[in-house]
């Protein structure tokens, strides 16, 4: 599992040293300076490739998959973003429970302030809220380090003190960052979750696509991403995740798969006897594994 206490990643320490190696050579070969532009400007190409590609490590550590003893478990961390909505939570709530599956809330939170009661029934059936801003601000990923530390601070708050337990992992919007994010998360205490695979259920409004880009290789230990809110309609008018949820558990199920939280996939480890006797082969326990 990725250490949520990293500052500052191995790419971003090499940066420092281009950057420290560009502004030195120029004043010990006064004709270098070219290639000291043309190595800060390949250094910040990558900087900024890496913050527009959310499941990059390059910028600090990211939960792409669940550990190894998670998905030994047979285990998917369903992940719903950008809610709570009063028109569409309910419903995927209800569908979760029809199915004994739970799934982890990437909230945002000036919305869940304005919905208390839909935050606490998530808490009540088992499900995790987590981090996803305060408020999901289209130029999230331009701020630097004070309006990072503003959003993420409120935002931890509000949900710590809706649900009375702060908040472990944050979601980005729509995954975007840049170097300045990673030292505010390591100072809260959140460890940067993206996911295995995406729907893209907040603009494709066919189920079927979207319920084929999350199936397609579903295994142990994935991380999926569907939308409550600023979810797409299909053709009925109902969001896209109503229609997807349900197929997508059913799959699940056919493949011995269990739909749990992050908090529960992180949890420890078992012993070596533990997983030995879970992994031992029967009709009713296999599952695919990563």
């Amino acid at each position: 599992m990725p250490d949520p206490h990293t500052a500052w990643s191995p790419f971003l320490r090499a940066s420092f040293g281009v950057h420290a190696a560009a502004l030195a050579l120029p004043v010990f070969l006064p004709g270098a300076w070219p290639w000291s532009v043309a190595a800060l400007v390949a250094n910040h190409a990558l900087i900024t490739a890496a913050g527009l590609w959310p499941r990059s490590n390059w910028l600090g550590p990211n939960l792409t998959r669940l550990p190894e003893a998670a998905a030994r478990r047979c285990e998917v961390a369903v992940t719903i973003d950008d809610g709570p909505d009063p028109e569409v939570t309910p419903t995927v709530l209800d569908q979760l429970r029809e199915h004994g599956a739970h799934a982890t809330f990437f909230c945002i939170a000036e919305r869940a302030r304005r919905h208390p009661e839909l935050v606490q029934r998530i808490v009540d059936e088992g499900h995790s809220v987590q981090n996803h801003s305060l408020r999901h601000r289209h130029h999230f990923s331009l701020l630097g380090p004070a309006g990072f530390a503003r959003e993420l601070s409120a935002a931890q708050e509000v949900l710590g003190g809706l649900t009375g337990e702060r908040p472990r992992f944050f979601r980005a919007p729509a995954g975007l960052r840049n170097p300045f994010l990673q030292p505010v998360l390591a100072r809260q205490g959140l460890l940067l979750t993206s996911w295995t695979r995406r729907g893209y259920d907040t603009r494709e409004r066919d189920p079927h696509r979207v319920l084929g880009r999350l199936c397609r290789g579903l295994a142990a230990g994935d991380i999926l991403l569907l939308h409550d809110g600023h979810a797409a309609r299909a053709a009925d008018g109902r969001a896209v995740v109503l229609h997807v949820l349900p197929a997508l558990l059913q799959q699940m199920q056919r493949q011995s798969l269990g739909a749990v939280t992050l908090d529960q996939a992180l949890r420890p480890a078992p012993s070596a006897n533990a997983i030995n006797a879970h992994l031992r082969p029967t009709p009713s326990n296999t599952c695919s594994a990563p």
